[in-house]
């Protein structure tokens, strides 16, 4: 059974950061793409970042360019998004999410991820 389970969110002030997980169980993690993807309060989902499946190539939406960084670990099964510089908007539940595919596909098309975690609140504020 494939299990995604994301963890590091918390209450952060402006300019602040925080370092989000994904631990993956039932797969072959190393031979897929894994994105993070993020819902607002109110808003529909939003595309943030995705990396292939070696760790050695990397895309991200504009609106985090610069301020997050994604990561993974292929020998602990592990996700990570390393957020710097946090924004009111950048709150948000954040999922991380596992690819149909080794590679990138890019635009992103949230049909191309098939398993998805439960997520984990990220709130940004004074």
């Amino acid at each position: 059974e494939v299990q995604l389970l994301e963890s590091g969110g918390g209450l952060v002030q402006p300019g602040g950061s925080l370092r989000l997980s994904c631990t993956a169980s039932g797969f072959t993690f190393g031979d897929y793409a894994m994105t993070w993807v993020r819902q607002a309060p109110g808003k529909g989902l939003e595309w943030v970042s995705v990396i292939n499946g070696g760790g050695g190539n990397t895309i991200y939406a504009d609106s985090v360019k610069g301020r997050f960084t994604i990561s993974r670990d292929n020998t602990k099964r592990t996700l990570s998004l390393q957020m710097n510089s946090l924004k009111p908007e950048d709150t948000a539940v954040y999922y991380c999410a596992k690819s149909r595919v080794l590679g990138i596909t890019y635009p992103p098309n949230f049909s191309n991820y098939d398993y998805w975690g439960q997520g984990t609140q990220v709130t940004v504020s004074s």
